[in-house]
């Protein structure tokens, strides 16, 4: 049985008591080593934390605004983008990959879309743009930095809710994304529990480690009682 009630419960917990690190941590000791995305892509204000289920998008470079391929994305300014940003549900990230990093994934409008709907927030293995204005709004975005160049002729989102890589990382429908100003991560959604769980005992244990730390203790002598540094 879950520790807690739903998604709303865990995540508002997740916020008040831990941060990426720790989940980074345990997740080493529960064998996912290679959860972390790219040490560049970061949340666009420190203060920003980003978390909740991804909603995978896949996007691709393309050469003109509209073209007469075979495909009918093709044919299509932005591809199926507008169709996947008005499908975010409350507590989703709108996380994108598949592109080079020649123009911005992300902008002002889209967050004002995105947070109507409810949406946690944006992850984008690129760029954003309209950096004041996502700012003004509050909306948690993570990218690799700001990039005023526009994705109108050069690239199309061409699916979405489907898994996708982020610096070897896969992400799945539904997998938890947390991201500090210390890095983003991906929480399997077959793990979300003990990661979690063992997040919370982690936090705790650390409190006690900082404690003693500050009582005299040496390192050598905590990490013997407690296990922990």
């Amino acid at each position: 049985m879950s520790a807690w009630a739903d998604d709303t419960a865990l995540f508002d917990a997740v916020r008040r008591e831990l941060f990426v690190a720790v989940v980074g941590d345990v997740l080493d000791k529960l064998g996912y080593q290679k959860q972390f995305l790219s040490p560049s892509l970061k949340p666009i204000n420190p203060a920003m934390v980003v978390l909740g289920r991804a909603m995978p998008v896949l996007e691709a470079d393309f050469f003109a605004e509209r073209s007469s391929g075979q495909a009918a994305v093709s044919a299509q300014p932005f591809g199926l983008m507008f169709a996947a940003l008005d499908d975010l549900k409350p507590g989703e990230v709108y996380i994108c990959a598949g592109a080079s990093h020649r123009y911005a994934l992300w902008g002002g409008l889209m967050s004002t879309r995105a947070q109507m709907c409810g949406a946690a927030g944006a992850v984008l293995h690129g760029f954003h743009r309209d950096t004041n204005e996502i700012l003004r709004l509050g909306f948690p975005v993570a990218s690799f930095g700001s990039y005023a160049q526009d994705q109108g002729p050069r690239g199309k989102v061409v699916d979405w809710r489907v898994p996708i890589e982020l610096d070897g990382v896969r992400v799945e429908p539904g997998d938890v994304v947390f991201g500090d100003r210390d890095g983003v991560l991906i929480v399997p959604k077959t793990v979300v529990e003990p990661a979690f769980a063992g997040a919370f005992d982690k936090v705790r244990g650390e409190n006690a480690v900082l404690k003693a730390l500050q009582e005299g203790m040496t390192t050598v002598a905590a990490f013997e009682k407690f296990g922990i540094m």
